[in-house]
């Protein structure tokens, strides 16, 4: 048995991204093809429910932090001195201690017991914890703002939704302010201005957000040929617009992997994002709102990443259409977006995609929900090329429709 999970481990180890997540799921199928009655409740009603609430403790106490930046065992008094505890649950070899004393030592060690069971950290021993790679996982700061972001902001959503979808007959959500998300968190602002109003929910958006991206990662830079199609612009001209880029993060991609690609890098977004962007140099920062007419005109790249999947369709075609009257016959718009396949999307994305239903009455699309919305903004695809196959991202080159050239 030890030997033949050795191998399947270094199998795992050495596949790609996408037979890695392939094998991993036949291995999922595998147990649940086992599963008993209490299996499967224990397994979507219990652990899956219980889970985020004891990671979310453990964040709030550093317990994975305090365990990855240690070599070896740590006991549970080590702990909780480590983790700010009562100091009076330290006495392993001082005074007896009394029932609340006890008490309280009992509660650290059932959280830790059960982080152990689940296998958000390694038990070694009576009273002994380590890290295990899901530790380290939870460890990283952007992990911590996504755990913070899906249980504070996206957990109220998701126990909603049953009972929303049951009053309202079932019907699609296609309206951002009459959403899940206000009736689950009480307010009649839309998802982004609740937000906004929040700022530890914002924040722990903006860590998860970044952490997606790290330096080096897989991005549409790597397939995409910006030399080649930027030869001989203008230097003066605008070669590439971050529509809603956030506070720059694309545009410096951009600079740091082409230095000499001639013309003005703009990055655009709302005047109180703008306010805390990055001072990239050779990159405008321009406040603008992209329900409003694109001032940028004629610019070789209008580029949207996770933007559009923010909005439900008409909203969308809002956005898209704005940049289609500032293009010329040079301009695309690259979306750099998750395209679904027909059949076997892999859990996050469908997860994701139910997550934009519930927040933002929006959803990820299908290449023909894509092609279907840009047809009527006078758009069509001309190229599409996946950068990360296994998680459906990839770019969308888009440009006017020859019929909207000619007027």
């Amino acid at each position: 048995m030890e030997s033949l999970l050795k191998e399947l481990k270094r199998i795992l180890s050495q596949a790609d991204d996408a037979d890695q997540k392939a094998m991993i799921f036949q291995l999922k199928e595998m147990l649940w093809s086992l599963e008993t009655g209490d299996d499967t409740v224990n397994r979507i009603g219990f652990a899956q429910t219980l889970q985020p609430s004891v990671a979310r403790i453990g964040i709030d106490l550093k317990i994975f932090n305090i365990l990855a930046d240690n070599d070896g065992s740590q006991t549970l008094a080590k702990l909780q001195q480590a983790t700010g505890a009562d100091t009076l649950l330290l006495r392993e070899n001082g005074p007896v201690m009394s029932a609340v004393e006890l008490t309280r030592l009992t509660r650290a060690e059932r959280l830790l017991r059960y982080m152990a069971s689940v296998g958000l950290i390694k038990e070694t021993g009576v009273e002994n914890f380590a890290a295990n790679q899901v530790t380290r996982n939870l460890a990283q700061p952007g992990n911590q703002g996504a755990i913070g972001h899906f249980f504070d902001t996206c957990g109220p959503t998701f126990q909603t939704l049953p009972s929303f979808l049951r009053r309202t007959h079932y019907r699609d959500i296609v309206d951002e302010h009459v959403a899940v998300f206000q009736e689950a968190h009480r307010t009649d602002l839309t998802a982004y201005a609740w937000l906004a109003a929040n700022p530890q929910n914002f924040e722990y958006l903006n860590q998860y957000m970044a952490s997606r991206r790290p330096e080096m990662a897989e991005t549409w830079l790597a397939v995409h040929p910006v030399e080649a199609e930027t030869r001989g612009w203008a230097a003066d001209a605008p070669v590439f617009v971050n529509v809603g880029g956030g506070i720059g993060h694309q545009c410096a991609e951009f600079k740091a992997r082409y230095p000499n690609v001639p013309g003005n890098v703009i990055l655009q977004d709302l005047p109180e994002v703008i306010a805390q962007a990055l001072a990239t140099p050779g990159v405008e920062n321009m406040a603008h709102d992209f329900f409003k007419p694109q001032p940028v005109k004629g610019a070789k790249y209008y580029y949207f990443r996770g933007v559009l999947h923010n909005w439900p369709d008409h909203r969308a075609q809002e956005i898209l259409r704005n940049v289609s009257l500032a293009m010329d016959d040079r301009s695309v718009i690259l979306i750099d977006e998750l395209v679904l396949p027909p059949s076997g999307v892999h859990e996050y994305v469908t997860g994701i995609d139910l997550m934009m239903m519930t927040g933002l009455a929006s959803l990820e699309r299908t290449k023909p929900q894509w092609q279907k919305m840009l047809d009527l903004v006078g758009l069509e695809i001309k190229e599409h090329r996946y950068y990360k196959p296994a998680g459906c991202e990839g770019v969308m080159v888009v440009g006017l429709k020859k019929a909207a050239l000619k007027d």
